[in-house]
């Protein structure tokens, strides 16, 4: 298996003063139906792809300009390590630069090595961790507050701290591994099984189990030039097989092309860049790692297929090939969810003995 890839390994609340609402961030969702539809079994020896609810889903990856947003909401000191500086100073960096000193910082795109602001703020963040994403995902669910992070996670807890997560401070690699899902959760980092339906899922194929090789709605590796108008199953990664450039999408200074270039190779349900542009984290703890799916600007075709899982995401690991989208997931009771879970089980079940 070829890569080129730079990834080398990856409440009490106590409110003085209610944290502003800014609304300051827009994402832009799809909507993933056939709840209960049968899962994936074709690689890596596992099942994936089943969910048993309608949810949505980012149609983009999460922009360096949303990210910026967040950042100047709740990042005045940066308690939490939400800013990576090699997002400014890295050339494959995101180009989001931070000023002032910790206490009064503020974030925007001063720093680009070249083009207008207006270049940079719709392509993918990059070098965010996976408690980063998170965090963005609890500030959204606290509908987007603006305050300074404290580093006291109970006076945190309304802003990043507590909401479809309980991070409750935690930074490490250990304590992130432990954060799990909570019931109530609304906006999230998506499941595998949520990320994996999005991209690959095929709901026009009888019996309600076909799946795509590739995010595309294709069997056949994309072509990595980008055109226009584009000609459909087209995604940015490096071309290591000369079906295209025989090189990057797109080089210096960009790299990552913006969000939705690619307009008519969006999967069935209307995601686009779920193969290539950055690495997303999902909440999968494989062998004691957090995972990642469809491959980025600097990797081979070959990481954007439905079987490659890539499974050795320290969830504190921040790297330019590395970016995230969220999710948007119903309320169940546990009751309810269990509920669904046997009826997909059953459903599945049917369908294979039918």
């Amino acid at each position: 298996m070829k890569s080129r890839s730079r990834l080398c390994y990856l409440t009490v609340a106590v409110v003085l003063l209610p944290p502003a609402v800014a609304q300051a961030v827009s994402i832009d969702m799809v909507t993933v139906r056939n709840p209960g539809n049968a899962p994936d079994t074709r690689y890596n020896s596992i099942s994936v792809g089943a969910v048993p609810y309608t949810y949505q889903i980012g149609k983009f990856e999460v922009t360096a300009g949303q990210y910026a947003a967040f950042l100047n909401a709740v990042a005045a000191n940066d308690t939490y390590g939400l800013y990576n500086t090699s997002m400014d100073s890295d050339s494959f960096g995101c180009q989001i630069t931070r000023h002032g000193v910790s206490g009064s910082y503020t974030y925007d795109f001063s720093g680009r090595p070249s083009g207008t602001e207006s270049d940079w703020v719709s392509r993918p963040v990059n070098l965010v961790s996976w408690g980063d994403a998170a965090r963005f995902a609890n500030w959204l669910s606290n509908g987007q507050p603006t305050g300074i992070l404290t580093g006291n996670p109970a006076l945190d807890a309304g802003i990043t701290e507590d909401a479809s997560y309980f991070l409750n401070g935690a930074t490490s690699a250990s304590a992130l591994m432990a954060v799990t899902r909570k019931p109530n959760a609304t906006w999230v980092i998506p499941t595998e099984d949520e990320w994996y339906k999005a991209a690959y899922y095929d709901p026009s194929k009888p019996g309600g189990a076909g799946y795509w090789d590739y995010p595309t709605k294709s069997n056949t590796a994309p072509i990595n030039t980008l055109l226009s108008p584009d000609p459909g199953k087209h995604a940015n990664f490096y071309d290591a097989y000369g079906t295209g450039n025989g090189s990057y999408t797109i080089g210096s200074p960009y790299y990552r092309t913006p969000v939705g270039a690619f307009a008519n190779s969006a999967s069935a349900y209307g995601t686009f860049d779920q193969g290539g542009n950055e690495w997303e984290w999902n909440e999968a703890n494989i062998s004691g790692f957090r995972a990642l799916r469809g491959g980025s600007f600097d990797n081979y075709s070959d990481n954007l297929h439905a079987s490659y899982r890539y499974n050795i995401g320290n969830p504190t690991n921040e790297n330019v090939n590395i970016g995230f989208r969220a999710a948007f997931v119903p309320e169940p009771s546990g009751l309810l969810m269990l509920l669904g879970i046997a009826v997909t089980a059953l459903l599945y079940w049917w369908r294979r003995h039918a």
